[in-house]
């Protein structure tokens, strides 16, 4: 499950960095308001409710997620072959987010792109990658 999470979001740096749909004068502005919002949200405390959670998470930067949550319980990042490069992360962090009822998920987890997360999880373990079943493996094509 862990491989096939990491390749999907191996695809998916590959193909958001392939695409190029803004002039430099939009890129330019993008990244200012970009900086703008994450200066602004590393001032305030990241909420713990899933929903607006996610909403104030995609404006952070890996730095200010540290800033605000500090270091995540379980990072496992991935490289390009060859390279010290690193194009994705998925980090884990315990009790930190609610869901619409007040109940505390085990684990929240974000998956980064590059310095931005893409995805968050909220699961109900403990986030482990133990496959107990034999039958839940994946092989890939060579």
């Amino acid at each position: 499950m862990k491989l096939l999470t990491v390749f999907a979001l191996l695809a998916f740096c590959t193909a958001c960095s392939s695409v190029n749909t803004k002039s430099d004068s939009a890129q330019s502005d993008a990244t200012t308001s970009t900086t703008t919002n994450t200066e602004l949200s590393e001032e305030t405390t990241l909420p713990t409710e899933e929903k607006a959670f996610v909403k104030a998470i995609e404006l952070l930067d890996k730095k200010s997620i540290v800033a605000q949550l500090g270091e995540p319980a379980k990072a496992d990042d991935v490289k390009i072959k060859g390279s010290n490069r690193i194009v994705a992360s998925i980090w884990h962090y315990h009790k930190i987010n609610t869901d619409e009822n007040g109940v505390y998920y085990e684990t929240t987890e974000l998956d980064f792109i590059d310095d931005k997360v893409v995805q968050v999880v909220f699961l109900n373990n403990d986030g482990s990658d133990v496959v107990a079943d034999p039958e839940h493996t994946y092989e890939l094509p060579k």
